[in-house]
């Protein structure tokens, strides 16, 4: 399957009018689907020995303990996902002894992609065709984005809307 993604013109540096324009890409609007703990558990019996209802509570478990850790300010590392851990931002204070935690601001869930799930563009990857490539293709060109060069192997899939 490829992403499909379309051009936008901006200025370079956003916040300044007088940058120079430029082209650059985004996922097309409307492209993506939102996969649930519902359906990812669906997918998981089809393929697997559990039932969809164990699947289900198993992840929903998993969230709330994930929830427990990160309150307690620790991290949790998924083999083969990644790593969540918690940020805060917090406003400065002159005296010392006005620093409190009633400072902070904002607590964030931060995550760290796993090595083995890192993701890369299919079009300028060292090894084609890896589980870990992802293939976009330019809405409304028809054909896979191959960065512009002749790939003389393979077919390349179609835009479903052209």
């Amino acid at each position: 399957m490829s992403v499909p993604v379309k051009r936008y013109q901006r200025n370079k540096l956003l916040s300044d009018k007088t940058s120079p324009k430029l082209y650059f890409l985004r996922q097309e609007s409307g492209s993506s689907k939102v996969a649930t703990i519902e359906s990812i558990a669906q997918d998981i019996e089809t393929s697997g020995s559990l039932s969809a209802e164990d699947v289900k509570h198993t992840m929903q478990s998993f969230v709330r303990q994930l929830k427990k850790v990160l309150t307690e300010g620790n991290k949790v590392k998924v083999d083969g996902l990644g790593t969540f851990y918690i940020t805060f931002s917090s406003t400065g204070t002159a005296v010392e002894k006005d620093c409190t935690v009633k400072n902070i601001k904002r607590v964030n869930i931060r995550f760290a992609v796993d090595n083995s799930l890192r993701l890369a563009n299919d079009t300028t990857a060292t090894t084609r065709g890896s589980a870990n490539n992802v293939l976009f293709y330019i809405k409304g060109e028809g054909t896979a984005s191959n960065g512009g060069s002749s790939d003389a192997g393979g077919d390349k899939p179609k835009d479903p809307t052209a």
